[in-house]
């Protein structure tokens, strides 16, 4: 408890308005699919629809779950307000605007039926349930379709914001399928569940015992009371467009002052200058001018691949927003010149260029293969070496020598390919390999221990073929070591490829150089045996110095790569 404090200026300064409305957001969804489910009971009968929404009713009413749904709603929607105001354009993506569109139609769309099932138990006593409501949709009046389109569009709301809050997450590509799969299943199930539970009631609505038992004063209340339902509903509706109105109109005076504030010009350091109003972002100012301006989150802050560096005076800059600075802090920009510029609304000229170049179409106008954007998930990493290259080049001549080394290669990528591990860079006569681009971590880090086995094992097989040939047998050293990296395309032009960067592929490669030092075919770090499912004692410790870290790494040391095979074999006996 004591550290807590610490912490919380940090978290205020990583918490955006867009991240308040994504957790209100995920609240809000959260009530949707719960009232989805209920609803798909209607395929069974209309007497489970009354069981399954008494137990939603009695979680979602539970006072302090009630507070705290309330204010998400309340909140969602007045941030959403705010958003048609402060979005300037609307060339992000074309499902953002179709997201804000969408959500800005719910609440006209629901009030009628909170007003009347909320409010009316509130005042009256109304104990409206599903025969009742079923009643009213199929029977009294023709309001199925206007309720039918509201599910669709709080649906459609709800999964693009999931898929834009999901979709930079590690293991989405994983799960996309599954997400998918639900996404459709569950509102079609809802919609055919209140249509069966609608004609079930239609039917039993001809018989006037149900209708004595179904539709009293007590459940549906009286002519007056629902007209003054209405009215409230209209009042609150009314009220409702009005604020839209408040913030269209907001928008146009801002554009009007903007206008006579004056514009300024925007110099992207190659030449290219774009005139805006003042109070728009920079990455905005590229959006609405088509300049090509890298930005892998969109504009929200999530990322800092729209970074610039300021050409020039940058004192008279506004200063970073608490959002901006926590990004900037996170990547260890520390530098003043370099902003964020989907942050950053200059208020004079100003001269930059980006540091991260946009992909653009090619010069046919056709778009060259997709550019694979970064993304942060954990992989296993694997550097291998060919020790004693430089010794073998001296006494042959180079054709002979980058023979022995593509041999060399190809017998370590066929054993990471049979491992389920892929074959990523070839460094002279050393190579990265990837696993758990397709696999969980406990997999990957399995399935790299595996592949160092092979390793092993295929140059043995090597060094027998070309016995005749090499005076000594060739000879290896391993790094593995798992963690959270960035992956994506890398590169310029046509020679872009796809890779990994970060800390743990560092540390890999520098796991493989120290097993000269330590006289050992492979050094596995302590993370990737315990994800693994080895045994403590399995392999040999012992505390490494890491450039670049300050404190010493647990390491488990191999001196022959052939062991790992078994060993993974035995843990994951022992796990199952």
């Amino acid at each position: 408890m004591a550290t807590a404090p610490v912490h919380m200026p940090e978290l205020v300064r990583a918490t955006s308005v867009r991240q308040v409305r994504l957790v209100c957001g995920v609240i809000l969804f959260s009530y949707v699919i719960s009232h989805f489910l209920n609803h798909a009971l209607g395929n069974v009968s209309v007497d489970a629809m009354e069981v399954g929404v008494y137990y939603h009713t009695a979680f979602w009413q539970f006072l302090p779950v009630a507070i705290v749904f309330y204010a998400a709603a309340l909140t969602h929607m007045g941030l959403g307000i705010y958003a048609l105001y402060q979005r300037r354009q609307f060339r992000w993506r074309t499902i953002e605007p179709l997201q804000l569109v969408l959500g800005l139609s719910i609440p006209a769309l629901v009030m009628a039926h909170v007003i009347g099932v909320r409010l009316g138990q509130t005042l009256y006593g109304h104990q409206k349930l599903y025969p009742q409501e079923l009643y009213l949709f199929f029977v009294a009046s023709n309001r199925i379709w206007t309720m039918t389109i509201l599910l669709i569009i709080a649906w459609i709301h709800g999964c693009i914001g999931i898929y834009f809050w999901l979709r930079l997450k590690p293991f989405f590509t994983r799960a996309a399928p599954y997400l998918l799969a639900a996404a459709v299943l569950i509102p079609t199930l809802a919609l055919l569940g209140v249509y069966q539970g609608g004609r079930s009631v239609a039917i039993e609505a001809d018989d006037g015992e149900w209708r004595t038992h179904n539709l009293t004063r007590r459940q549906v209340g009286t002519v007056a009371e629902a007209d003054t339902l209405d009215r409230i509903t209209g009042g609150l509706t009314i009220g409702y467009v009005g604020l839209l109105g408040l913030a269209l109109a907001a928008r146009g005076v801002r554009a009007l002052r903007e206008r006579r504030g004056g514009m300024i010009a925007l110099s992207y350091g190659n030449g290219k200058t774009v005139r805006v109003p003042k109070g728009l972002s920079v990455l905005e100012a590229s959006l609405r001018h088509n300049v090509p301006h890298a930005s892998v989150c969109g504009g929200r802050a999530r990322c800092s691949t729209c970074r610039i560096r300021i050409i020039g005076d940058h004192g008279a800059l506004p200063e970073p927003s608490q959002r901006e600075a926590f990004v900037l802090t996170r990547v260890g920009a520390t530098d003043p010149s370099i902003r964020l510029a989907c942050q950053l609304r200059p208020t004079s000229d100003l001269s930059f260029f980006q540091l991260f170049t946009a992909h653009t179409l090619s010069a046919s106008g056709q778009a060259s293969t997709p550019a694979r954007i970064g993304q942060e998930r954990y992989l296993v990493s694997l550097f291998v070496d060919m020790r004693g290259s430089t010794q073998l080049a001296e006494k042959r001549l180079p054709f002979d020598t980058v023979f022995i080394v593509n041999r060399f290669l190809g017998a370590v990528s066929q054993a990471v390919v049979e491992s389920g591990g892929q074959p990523n860079q070839f460094v002279g006569d050393g190579m990265l390999a990837l696993f758990g681009l397709s696999a969980d971590p406990q997999q990957a880090c399995r399935q790299a221990l595996k592949a160092a086995a092979s390793i092993a094992t295929h140059i043995d097989e090597l060094n027998e073929l070309l016995s005749h040939d090499l005076r000594q047998p060739i000879r290896f050293g391993i790094g593995i070591h798992g963690g959270e990296v960035i992956i994506g395309d890398i590169g310029y032009r046509d020679h872009i490829v796809f890779t990994a960067l970060g800390d743990a592929v560092n540390v890999a490669a520098r796991l493989q150089d120290m097993t000269k030092t330590l006289a050992c075919e492979a050094i596995v770090s302590e993370e990737v045996r315990r994800t693994a499912g080895l045994a403590d004692d399995a392999l040999p410790q012992q505390e490494v110095a890491i450039r670049g870290r300050d404190e010493p790494m647990a390491v488990r040391v191999v001196a022959d790569a052939r062991e790992l095979a078994m060993l993974v074999d035995r843990g994951a006996r022992v796990a199952a």
